[in-house]
């Protein structure tokens, strides 16, 4: 797929810049404006930033609730190539942090050379890293327990969103966080993710042994209803036979949220003081 005017511009400015690139991915029910704040505090730090959208998805968070049909059939492996393929036009050293589904997507990349170090935040669980879809989390079993809706756009409900996502924040700002940010997410891939265990030819697999891979962070909230800290610490105990670098870091009281929500800026330094180790 064409890169969307945004990224286009996103890739000249961190091109011309000359400075080195922190790429963001966002997962499921998001979009690349929820890792504003983010972008802002790392250029303030040196860095350029690029947030890909997936691809022939919306620009804005406005146009995806308009038209969520738009991310009926996306799957896990072409979401991955688009954002290794923004990567690729990159010219300086490049980090890739993702969140939720965005977290598989950076593990997945970064086992294939694209990045020189890698954050993955409360990640979706990769084939191998647990048994699903037994173990899916309150608010998606809904979503998986009907068929049809893998050919469909999914969302969550408030009160979804509220007991997967928002669990350690008040009511009110759950609320706020559903109306600026929630949008619809592909059914399709969200069953890959929930299935993989159950499919060995699963797109939502991770080289864990690739040589290349460089230091590799994964982040857990500790309570994260929708990919709990067990989740995530069965990640690392996979990521850690790879030769290089592998560090898992807890940050209390968080949930799913906890790159969106008030608490935001403690995660965001965290990965930003683990990025600047090596780049």
């Amino acid at each position: 797929m064409p890169f969307t005017q945004h990224e286009t511009k996103q890739i000249a400015e961190a091109n011309a810049s000359g400075r080195p690139v922190v790429v963001f991915a966002h997962g499921f029910w998001l979009m690349p404006d929820s890792w504003g704040s983010w972008r802002e505090l790392f250029k303030e730090a040196g860095y350029a930033t690029v947030a890909p959208s997936w691809p022939g998805s919306p620009e804005t968070v406005g146009e995806a609730r308009a038209n969520p049909d738009a991310f009926a059939g996306q799957m896990v492996g072409p979401v991955a190539n688009h954002v290794a393929e923004v990567m690729a036009q990159l010219t300086a050293k490049r980090a890739l942090v993702g969140h939720s589904f965005g977290g598989l997507l950076a593990q997945i990349i970064a086992a294939h050379g694209f990045a020189h170090v890698t954050v993955a935040i409360d990640p979706a669980p990769f084939r191998g890293a647990r048994k699903v879809p037994i173990s899916a989390p309150k608010s998606v079993r809904p979503l998986l327990a009907n068929p049809a809706n893998y050919g469909r756009a999914v969302t969550l409900t408030l009160e979804q969103f509220r007991s997967g996502w928002a669990n350690t924040v008040s009511e009110s700002e759950a609320k706020l966080l559903y109306e600026k940010f929630l949008v619809a997410a592909p059914g399709s891939a969200v069953f890959q993710v929930a299935c993989a265990n159950l499919n060995p030819w699963s797109q939502a697999s991770v080289d864990i042994k690739y040589r290349h891979r460089g230091p590799l962070l994964l982040v857990s909230g500790t309570e994260d209803n929708m990919v709990p800290a067990a989740v995530t610490n069965a990640a690392f105990k996979l990521q850690r036979r790879n030769r290089g670098l592998t560090e898992m870091a807890q940050v209390e009281n968080c949930g799913h949220s906890l790159t969106i929500d008030s608490g935001w800026r403690e995660v965001a330094e965290m990965v930003l003081t683990f990025i600047q180790r090596f780049i």
